[in-house]
């Protein structure tokens, strides 16, 4: 039941030998407590403002973890939970920003060890952002990350960025794809007029306007365009990026 429930399918299952079934069993519980572990010792550091025990669990993770591998199966649940945390009032905005500015700081290192590496995949430009006024930043970082990691060609612009400081950029590069979260901004009102003025005013005829996060859910069908793809989570849009599916 724990191997189906973790993955395994029953024909598969049926197929593995007495000695066999326990070991697997056994190492996806020695993965879950050091997972469990991990996001716990996390939330120490970020409760004290300890920023050496949180070196110290991120170090020990990455002695036995890559980095995509600590960020899908330590920060991703970690990040959730500080989500649910915050709302609740269990921490503070400071305890919040302390622990994302570690987190980011990693991001930061291991992009820059892949971006001494040439693009392989220069037939288009990625330009990554978010909207005037979204701040949630991290979930773009890993897209980054990932999309240099698999060869990719991208700009990254970051958070708060005004639309018409991308004007410019299809000028510039081309063809040019824009991808962005919508967490919290633009607000309910000023959804599809954003994304009308996008296609209007910034998107030319080869471009893409890639987007996730909850603020997509308000957008009108009538407000797409071919050239305007939402994705349920970050997951999808960068499964659909890395196939160059474009």
């Amino acid at each position: 039941t724990l191997l189906h429930n973790y993955g395994y399918k029953i024909s598969a299952i049926s197929k593995y030998s007495e000695s066999q079934i326990p070991k697997l069993v056994n190492e996806i519980i020695s993965s879950k407590s050091a997972k469990d572990h991990a996001i716990s010792a996390f939330k120490i550091a970020m409760i004290n403002f300890d920023q050496a025990h949180f070196l110290i669990t991120y170090n020990a993770l990455l002695s036995e973890k890559t980095f995509k591998e600590i960020f899908i199966d330590v920060f991703k649940p970690f990040l959730f939970e500080i989500e649910t945390l915050s709302q609740t009032g269990t921490i503070t905005p400071a305890q919040e920003h302390f622990i994302c500015y570690l987190i980011k700081q990693k991001l930061v290192i291991n992009i820059e060890k892949v971006q001494l590496t040439a693009p392989t995949k220069t037939d288009r430009t990625l330009v990554l952002y978010l909207p005037k006024g979204e701040l949630h930043e991290i979930g773009l970082m890993y897209i980054n990350y990932e999309l240099l990691t698999n060869g990719y060609q991208t700009i990254y612009l970051g958070q708060n960025i005004p639309l018409n400081n991308l004007k410019s950029l299809p000028q510039n590069f081309n063809p040019i794809d824009f991808v962005t979260f919508m967490t919290l901004k633009p607000e309910a009102d000023g959804v599809n007029n954003y994304v009308k003025q996008m296609n209007e005013n910034i998107l030319d005829a080869d471009s893409k306007f890639w987007l996730t996060g909850k603020q997509t859910d308000l957008i009108k069908p009538n407000y797409l365009r071919d050239n305007t793809i939402i994705f349920e989570d970050a997951e999808n849009l960068l499964e659909k990026l890395q196939t160059n599916s474009f």
